[in-house]
């Protein structure tokens, strides 16, 4: 017995204790000290000095992502033809003229396998009409040359305030991440309210900022106050007295000695909703990896609200998969593809998915070949999210271009690139501050440049796997960096676990 514990029982017992020994060690889960997660799964969010935490980014997208994605029902199928670009046309005019259902949808034209050559743009116009394809298997060719829009969705019109419903926000200082503040009057604004939040631009805040002294090249424009009247579309959920409580959070802390800031009650004739494109592969002509006589953008929204793309895949064109502009807003991008752009490698081209809208959300798409891949421009309204996408094979970086996007959040964004949010100085005719309230959330890059304006708010790096540099101008205030190549960060996603934070609390 002494033997076979000797020369059975024991070896085992060693070989056992070396595997494990040999294990490779287990990461470990950490915090960020401004986001914690409690025991029962909920969010807390840790103030600065002034009250200022990061924002919930969770309502932005489709009916600020209470409500999947619809599959609208089809209501004209079409094939190509000799004129695919007509009998696309001639489809879509003819669904506008139905009469919508209570939710404000019209109904789906079906484009069946095959290619469809499209010398010019189509356009929809009219509100709830999704035009769908069958994948990859329903090609449309932005034939010929010119640069153009192949799928352009907009309405019509402004933005204009309803005279005599303008108040003043009385607090010294509502901090980012707010969602409440006292107005002098509140009678004539009431729950469901759509609302502007208005932030004046100031001389102060300008010379503050140092835009008054980027140094000056060729074509250089130092910022005037007057270009800054930021206006920040909302909706009254609660009104208490004098309190108001809006849907979507404070991107830009509102500080009466930069003129504070106002609400008033909006009207946006013309602006149309509940337009879907899905399932379609977008390929235009060119002549040369540097030819830029052709296709520019695959999918281009404007003056839209609650709308999508959805498994879209572009190749080809000089500028972009999906391009989102000023007064598109509530959009969900998903799933969509940016393949081979072709163009000079140079300003103005190949921004993969651009956004100036606001409250808009991109999930799950991929590039390549493209320079600002996942990129805002300028004066830029937030809540924003990029979520969960892939760049490969860069020429330029990531994050907001120039001119102050406000709100944005880069969320699991791998890229073979760079990240940066920085001063980038007189770039451009004079970009300067590209943005604030911009966090990094568990990105993985070759480097970034994470810094914070000298006044108005701050920039965030968290979990970042890559490197860190200075960027393009040295002396720049630090970002709030947090768990530089520290794996482990919790939660993984900082959308995904507000979203569900939100939801189990609805």
């Amino acid at each position: 017995m002494h033997l076979l514990q000797r020369f059975g029982y024991y070896p085992v017992v060693f070989l056992i204790i070396v595997a494990v020994s040999f294990q490779p060690p287990v990461s470990q889960n950490w915090d960020s000290k401004y986001i914690k997660v409690k025991a029962d799964g909920s969010l807390q969010y840790i103030p600065d000095e002034k009250g200022n935490i990061i924002p919930d980014f969770s309502r932005v997208g489709y009916h600020e992502n209470n409500i999947p994605l619809p599959d609208v029902p089809v209501v004209k199928t079409i094939a190509p033809g000799a004129n695919s670009e007509q009998i696309i046309q001639d489809a879509i005019d003819e669904v506008a003229k139905r009469n919508p259902d209570n939710n404000g949808v019209r109904g789906a034209i079906l484009l069946t396998k095959g290619v469809y050559t499209i010398p010019g743009t189509i356009h929809i116009t009219a509100g709830g009409i999704v035009l769908r394809g069958e994948g990859n298997d329903t090609k449309l060719v932005a034939a010929g040359t010119g640069q153009r829009t192949l799928i352009s969705v907009s309405g019509t019109g402004n933005i204009r305030e309803t005279a005599g419903t303008r108040s003043a926000i009385t607090d010294d200082y509502v901090p980012t991440g707010a969602f409440s503040f006292h107005v002098q009057q509140a009678d004539g604004f009431n729950t469901g309210d759509h609302i502007i939040v208005y932030r004046p631009g100031t001389d102060a805040w300008v010379k503050d900022l140092q835009m008054d002294q980027i140094e000056t090249r060729n074509g250089t424009k130092q910022w005037e106050a007057k270009d800054y009247n930021i206006q920040f579309e909302r909706v009254i959920t609660k009104k208490e007295g004098n309190t108001i409580t809006i849907d979507n959070p404070i991107v830009l802390a509102l500080d009466k000695k930069y003129g504070g800031g106002d609400i008033f009650r909006y009207t946006f004739d013309g602006r149309i909703s509940e337009v879907g494109v899905e399932n379609l592969y977008c390929e235009s002509a060119f002549t040369s990896d540097t030819a830029e006589n052709h296709g520019w953008n695959a999918v281009l929204f404007d003056k839209i609200q609650n709308g999508w793309v959805r498994n879209v895949t572009s190749r080809y064109f000089g500028y972009s998969c999906v391009n989102l502009d000023d007064d598109a807003r509530n959009i969900t991008v998903q799933g969509c593809n940016c393949f081979d752009a072709k163009s000079q490698i140079t300003g103005g081209r190949r921004y993969s998915f651009n956004n100036t809208g606001q409250m808009n959300l991109f999930m799950d798409c991929h590039t390549t070949e493209g320079r600002h891949d996942y990129v805002t421009g300028a004066k830029v309204r937030g809540p924003n999210v990029f979520y969960h996408c892939t760049a490969q094979n860069t020429h330029a970086d990531i994050g907001p271009h120039h001119r102050w996007a406000m709100g944005t959040l880069y969320d699991n964004i791998v890229t073979d690139g760079e990240i940066n949010i920085q001063d980038r100085g007189n770039w451009g005719s004079g970009h300067g501050w590209s943005g604030v309230t911009q966090i990094l959330w568990n990105c993985s890059v070759k480097r970034a440049a994470v810094q914070s304006p000298w006044a108005s708010g701050k920039n965030y790096c968290i979990g970042l796997d890559g490197g860190k540099y200075d960027g393009r101008l040295k002396g720049r205030p630090d970002g709030e960096w947090e768990g530089q190549n520290k794996k482990g960060l919790q939660p993984s996603s900082l959308y995904m676990a507000q979203l569900n934070d939100r939801k189990h609390k609805q």
